[in-house]
């Protein structure tokens, strides 16, 4: 007979009563606390000859779990922040196993205090106002696919939506005309809606005439009218900076993703002078503290600040007022 100590009914239980029916966990999430479990007990397996649906709570030692973590970045090469996230599904598991098995309790309380591992945080990648129009004028709007990845690419710069919101977008989502806008159901299921500006929304209304008319229908489909996959998406903006980078080769230089489409969006807002607060709002950003990021990266903001400062030897000039007449003249 089973008990709570066997792991593959707490994880059972984990899954689909914790996650599923009591969270409501994304099917990111999901996905993502999946394949952690799996990769996990694919290593358990090796190492203690066991079956992984005859492993207790008790094999899932400290020693075990740290082992696993660090051959993720040794030999399976992810960073550090893929090991963090790995770690927090395993968290997750041991914070419920607590409520189940709580016999394992000293087990559990070792496991929880296992500590997350620093990195680096790196400056953001984003585009310049010349490598913008460079991927735009790359794109052959001369096909069907090329009026799709256009609409597509310049909807991505000027809402900053984050990739699964942009090919989740349906018919139903975009609102032209007077007060255009497109609405997405975001990260942590948050409701919010994008003004479009003129230029995107007459781009939008163009490419809405030549797709099906039901509200359902998706505003980027694949070519099978689907909804267009995460693969599918990275590999058309890769495609696009490869034709860009021969009229701008700085292109080259940079890493460019469908999530750096989204930090030059929020870099185009921040050096139009856009509050970090407003820029936190139209991202969807869950506080002003995540749009820091943006700042850091900004360059030119920090030469501003930096002319303002008094340079090290310089010398104090005593303020003299400008001739009156002069003055006048300026003023007119």
């Amino acid at each position: 007979m089973k008990t709570f100590a066997d792991l593959a009914v707490l994880l059972e239980g984990f899954f689909t009563r914790r996650l599923l029916a009591q969270r409501r966990a994304s099917p990111h999430t999901i996905a993502s606390y999946r394949d952690t479990f799996r990769l996990l007990l694919e290593f358990v397996q090796q190492r203690l000859g066991r079956p992984p649906s005859q492993l207790t709570l008790a094999d899932l030692s400290i020693a075990v779990v740290v082992e696993f973590l660090d051959q993720l970045e040794k030999h399976r090469h992810n960073s550090t922040r893929s090991r963090n996230l790995r770690l927090a599904a395993i968290r997750s598991f041991f914070r419920y196993a607590a409520l189940e098995a709580p016999e394992h309790s000293a087990l559990i309380q070792r496991m929880l205090a296992i500590p997350r591992k620093r990195h680096t945080r790196r400056l953001i990648g984003f585009l310049n106002r010349t490598e913008i129009q460079a991927l735009l004028a790359a794109v052959d709007r001369t096909t069907w696919l090329g009026q799709r990845d256009y609409a597509l690419l310049l909807t991505a710069i000027q809402t900053g939506l984050r990739l699964s919101e942009l090919t989740a977008l349906r018919r139903q989502d975009v609102v032209l005309g007077v007060g255009a806008h497109v609405h997405c159901v975001g990260k942590g299921r948050k409701e919010r809606c994008t003004p479009l500006v003129k230029s995107t929304a007459a781009v939008l209304a163009n490419w809405l005439k030549q797709q099906p008319t039901e509200p359902t229908a998706f505003v980027f489909p694949s070519l099978r009218a689907g909804r267009l996959s995460a693969d599918a998406m990275q590999r058309l903006v890769r495609k696009h900076t490869l034709d860009a980078c021969k009229t701008c080769p700085s292109l080259r230089q940079k890493r460019v993703t469908p999530h750096v489409l989204r930090h030059t969006a929020a870099m185009e807002l921040l050096q139009a002078g856009v509050d970090r607060s407003l820029i936190a709002l139209i991202l969807g950003h869950e506080g002003v503290e995540t749009t820091q990021v943006y700042f850091d990266a900004d360059l030119p903001l920090k030469d501003q600040i930096l002319a303002q400062a008094q340079p090290v030897g310089g010398k104090l000039a005593r303020y003299r007022p400008s001739d009156r007449l002069l003055q006048f003249l300026r003023n007119l």
